[in-house]
């Protein structure tokens, strides 16, 4: 059976009422059956940052975009976590330039101290994960508002407001 089949069947598992979409709490209890526990504010976070036709659920295929992410997310702390189940600050900087982020330090030490939720220097698979969404989403945010692709962006208040609503985690 290959990775799509193997998806579909799981999805159609997760979407008990037949509607071709995962909500938020499904979403969630799906992922908690994986060992993946996240706060229902994060998974709302997952589904907004694939949820292509904006209607506030996951279908299938915006799900096997979220998985293509979370795969590579995964692999990424797997490569660097040595079998401690968890990575320290300096691994996290390692696997966030191999999925594609690229942060200066203080924006870097500002997400670890943010995501890194018992305040140990220790980030577990799915504080990693929350990290990584979070950046994933800011950086999508980021992207609409600098449609000349020059890495900077200038926004009067209304944006910023619009900006600050939509990055909550």
């Amino acid at each position: 059976m290959d990775n799509t089949a193997i998806l579909r069947e799981w999805f159609g598992r997760v979407d008990s009422e037949k509607t071709g979409s995962l909500t938020a709490p499904q979403l969630k209890g799906a992922l908690a059956v994986g060992n993946l526990d996240f706060s229902l504010s994060v998974v709302q976070q997952m589904i907004r940052m694939y949820d292509f036709d904006r209607n506030g659920t996951m279908s299938f295929d915006e799900f096997i975009a979220l998985n293509k992410f979370l795969l590579k997310v995964q692999q990424a702390f797997s490569d660097l976590e040595r079998g401690r189940g968890y990575i320290i600050p300096g691994d996290v900087n390692e696997a966030l330039v191999k999925i594609g982020f690229s942060l200066d330090s203080p924006a870097f030490y500002s997400v670890c101290e943010s995501f890194d939720q018992k305040k140990n220097g220790r980030f577990r698979l799915d504080d990693f994960i929350s990290l990584c969404i979070f950046l994933q989403s800011a950086r999508n945010l980021f992207n609409s508002f600098d449609t000349a692709k020059q890495g900077r962006v200038t926004l009067d208040l209304n944006q910023f407001v619009y900006c600050t609503a939509n990055c909550r985690i």
